[in-house]
């Protein structure tokens, strides 16, 4: 029976890794659909190589670093049939699989908002500095046991700070490094008129958006469910709150945006980012709120970013997942209540301290990071680069070679 429970562990959790995984194609789909055409090829290389980078950060830093675990192991020992304590059938090495797929979330967040405009090496090198330092030390804080934050939480507050499944951890940290990223590389080039108004950059895509958006949503069902990381653990009170603040950010956002594509399919994905934290512990109608909630606060913050407060994030990753990341910390503390349907062991107190410096935590690592690039190698394409567009400048080759190739005679 151990066996099989262990195997069964091991599945369970390869099948969220997959699914996650294909949760990157959304990311690609997404920023291809929102960008230009000249910079459509640069958004799908920037994923799936972001993805690599992270990957390998993780494995040789980055996990170590969150539970003080390597894999510098024969592949006996790893898959427990050694004396090093790795659990039967590989579980450790699906779970780091798991936990990869999360960390590689972070870049393919901050990517969507430094569209357009951004270098291609220096950005893979920021990537391999979070994830192997900055992110992984936020996670093992907060899942792991890393300098004693959660027992002083537990002592202080009465609870932990529970983030079931990465509202803060994830969404929101990347949300804010990637706040600090569009910061310190400025708005596209003739994004604003000299009188600061904005001019209109409409998505190129609308398909290409709304493909991406349906990807990561269907992806996040093992985003969320499986952070339980064992069947025995796995509850279906995950999955429905997931649906029901997916739906709700769908409708708020339909609503108060008057029917905009763009804003609709991200409006599901602002309520998947703010239920993350509180899916296990939330009753389906608190979920609701949330995922509406979010829906609305991503619209207000997305046209407040690009008109009013004149920051270029081009995907509005930091209204999306920077606040509605933010804001599912903190109702996880709410909603998670039992007078309100909870099931209760939630502090208001924990999850507001823990939200707030895991953000300020996320801000300032990409300040840093991005900071120490802009000063020794730069982190910005030349005028020239950015008007031709990232897919010649980088990659050589458009999104469309052969609609631009001379006519063959």
């Amino acid at each position: 029976m151990g066996a099989a429970k262990t195997g069964g562990d091991v599945f369970f959790v390869l099948i969220g890794a997959v699914m996650v995984l294909a949760m990157h194609c959304g990311f690609a789909l997404l920023e291809v659909g929102t960008v230009r055409e000249k910079n459509q090829v640069n958004a799908l290389v920037k994923i799936l190589s972001d993805f690599a980078m992270s990957t390998i950060a993780y494995f040789f830093v980055g996990y170590s670093v969150a539970y003080g675990v390597d894999f510098f192991a024969d592949a006996k020992t790893l898959v427990g049939k050694g004396a090093e304590g790795f659990a039967a059938y590989g579980y450790d090495l699906v779970k780091f699989f798991f936990l990869a797929t999360f960390a590689a979330a972070v870049p393919a967040i901050v990517s969507g908002g430094i569209a357009e405009r951004a270098r291609f090496w220096p950005q893979a090198c920021a990537t391999l500095l979070l994830i192997a330092l900055f992110y992984p030390a936020l996670e093992g804080m907060v899942w792991g046991t890393r300098l004693g934050l959660q027992d002083w939480m537990t002592a202080t507050f009465g609870a932990p700070f529970h983030d079931f499944a990465g509202s803060v951890v994830v969404h929101a940290f990347g949300g804010w490094v990637a706040l600090g990223a569009v910061l310190l590389l400025g708005n596209r080039r003739g994004r604003y008129r000299a009188n600061g108004s904005l001019v209109a950059i409409p998505p190129s895509n609308i398909p290409f958006l709304a493909l991406g958006a349906w990807v990561l949503a269907v992806g996040w069902f093992g985003f969320n469910v499986m952070s339980a990381q064992s069947l025995e653990g796995v509850s279906g009170l995950v999955a429905i709150n997931s649906l029901m603040a997916m739906v709700g950010g769908i409708v708020t956002s339909l609503v108060i945006s008057r029917n905009d594509p763009g804003f609709v399919h991200n409006g599901a994905l602002a309520g998947l980012v703010a239920v993350c934290a509180g899916s296990d512990v939330m009753h389906p109608l608190g979920a609701l709120v949330t995922g509406g909630l979010a829906g609305l606060l991503f619209v207000w913050a997305f046209n407040k970013c690009q008109i009013d407060w004149k920051i270029d994030d081009v995907l509005g990753v930091w209204p999306l997942h920077g606040l509605c990341g933010l804001t599912g910390g903190l109702l996880a503390g709410v909603f998670g209540q039992e007078p309100l349907g909870g099931l209760g062991g939630v502090s208001m107190a924990a999850q507001a301290v823990g939200t707030l410096g895991g953000a300020a935590f996320g801000l300032l690592s990409g300040l840093v990071v991005y900071g120490a690039l802009k000063k020794t190698v730069g982190i910005r394409l030349d005028a020239e680069e950015e008007h031709r567009g990232a897919d010649l400048a980088l990659h050589q080759i458009s999104a469309y070679p052969e609609a631009d190739a001379p006519a063959l005679r």
